[in-house]
C-alpha cells in the first residue's frame, strides 16, 4: 500500500510539474508580447498550443504615412512562405498520381525552353532546392518592371536559359526558379490557372479567407505598406513597392497570421494531404545554408526539439511560420518592416525559438 502511495504522489508531482512548466512558458509569452514596443516590431504576433490560439498582437503601423495602426486581421507580404503553399499543391498532385516525384519535368513540360532541365530535373529536386536552378529574385527581376508579371509563365523568361548553378541532384541552391517551375507543373497537371488552384484546393479548405495574390496597385482594405531598410543597413525606411510583384509560386502571397495557423493547421491534421504524404513532406531530405530540408519545409534539427515551417523575408517583408513539434506550439510572426537579422521579426522568432526550443543541441 505504502508502494502503491508513493507512485501515485510520484505520478501527481510529475503531472503538477509538468503542467507548471507549461503554464510558465505561457506566461513568459504574455509578458514578452505585452512589453514589446512598436519601435523595436512592427506587424502581428500569433502563438497557439495543442491547435488553440492563446495569445495574438498586432503592433506597430500598417502606414506610416497615413498613421494606420497594424491589426489582427491585416494583410501582410509573407515572401517566401509561399514555397510551402506550392509544396503541398505539388504533393497533392502526387499522391492523386498525376505527377511522379523522380522523372524529368519534360513530362510534364515538353516544350520547356532549357533542354538541360526538361530532360534532367526532377520534382524532387525542385522541392529541396537541388534542381541546380537560380534565385531570380536577385538577379534580372530587381531591374525589371514588375507591373508585366500577370502570370506565372510571364516569370519564365527570367530564369529559362540561364546556366545551372550545379549539375542537378548535387547541391543545394536556394531557388525561386525552382518552385516557378513547380507552378507551371501544377498548371499543366491540373488544367487550372496556379493561382485559382490553390484558392480551391488549399485555402478553401484551409479555411484561409484573407490570403491570396494581389497586384501592386491593388487597393485593399487592411493591407500592411511595406518598408525596407535595406535589411538594417539604413534608419530611415522607404516604402518597398518597387522590390514587389504579383505572387509566383515562389513567393509574395499575402495573408494574415491567423490565416497561416489555419493553414499549418490543416497541413498538420491530414485536411491538405494524406498522414503519408505529410510525412513525406516533413521528412529531413538535404542539407540548406542553415537548417534540413522536407519537401519546400524548413526542418530545424538544431534546437532540442525540431521546428517546422518556412521563414519569410525580403525588402519591406519579414516573416516566420514554425511549428515546433515536441511541445505543440505554433508561432506565426508576420512583420512589414525587414531587419537585420537579430533585431525585429527575427529578434522576436529567436525569442519563440530559445523559450519553447530552448538551446543548441551538441554537435
Amino acid at each position: 500500500m505504502k508502494s502503491k502511495i508513493s507512485i501515485h504522489t510520484a505520478i501527481a508531482l510529475l503531472l503538477f510539474l509538468t503542467n507548471s512548466y507549461g503554464q510558465t512558458k505561457e506566461i513568459e509569452i504574455k509578458l514578452f508580447l505585452e512589453n514589446l514596443k512598436p519601435s523595436n516590431f512592427s506587424g502581428a504576433i500569433l502563438v497557439a498550443h495543442n491547435d488553440k490560439i492563446i495569445e495574438k498582437k498586432a503592433f506597430g503601423l500598417a502606414s506610416i504615412e497615413y498613421g494606420i495602426e497594424n491589426k489582427l486581421d491585416t494583410k501582410f507580404n509573407i515572401a517566401s512562405i509561399t514555397k510551402m503553399i506550392t509544396a503541398v499543391a505539388t504533393l497533392q498532385l502526387y499522391e492523386n498520381e498525376k505527377v511522379g516525384l523522380n522523372v524529368p519535368i519534360g513530362e510534364y513540360l515538353p516544350n520547356y525552353p532549357n533542354k538541360l532541365v526538361r530532360d534532367s530535373v526532377t520534382i524532387h529536386q525542385l522541392l529541396t532546392h537541388t534542381s541546380g536552378n537560380n534565385n531570380f529574385y536577385v538577379g534580372n527581376y530587381l531591374q525589371s518592371d514588375k507591373m508585366k508579371y500577370k502570370t506565372i509563365s510571364d516569370f519564365v523568361p527570367l530564369f529559362a536559359n540561364d546556366t545551372l548553378l550545379s549539375k542537378p541532384g548535387t547541391k543545394y541552391d536556394y531557388s525561386a526558379s525552382g518552385f516557378v517551375l513547380l507552378g507551371l507543373i501544377i498548371e499543366k497537371v491540373s488544367g487550372q490557372n496556379y493561382y485559382d488552384y490553390v484558392k480551391e484546393n488549399i485555402f478553401k479548405p484551409a479555411e484561409m479567407e484573407n490570403t491570396g495574390e494581389l497586384e501592386i496597385d491593388s487597393v485593399v482594405q487592411n493591407k500592411a505598406s511595406g518598408y525596407t531598410t535595406f535589411f538594417g543597413e539604413s534608419e530611415i525606411p522607404k516604402r518597398n513597392e518597387y522590390y514587389l510583384s504579383k505572387a509566383s509560386p515562389a513567393g509574395f502571397h499575402y495573408s494574415t497570421v491567423e490565416d497561416l495557423f489555419k493553414f499549418s493547421k490543416a497541413l498538420r491534421n491530414g485536411k491538405l494531404l494524406k498522414k503519408s504524404t505529410a510525412e513525406l513532406m516533413f521528412e529531413p531530405k538535404v542539407k540548406g545554408y542553415n537548417t534540413n530540408l522536407g519537401y519546400g519545409i524548413d526542418i530545424d534539427l538544431r534546437y532540442n526539439q525540431t521546428i517546422q515551417g518556412h521563414s519569410g523575408g525580403w525588402y519591406g517583408v519579414r516573416g516566420e511560420l514554425m511549428d515546433f513539434m515536441k511541445d505543440n506550439y505554433t508561432v506565426v510572426i508576420l512583420s512589414n518592416i525587414d531587419d537585420n537579422g537579430k533585431t525585429g521579426a527575427s529578434g522576436v522568432a529567436d525569442f519563440f525559438k530559445e523559450l519553447i526550443a530552448e538551446k543548441e543541441t551538441e554537435k
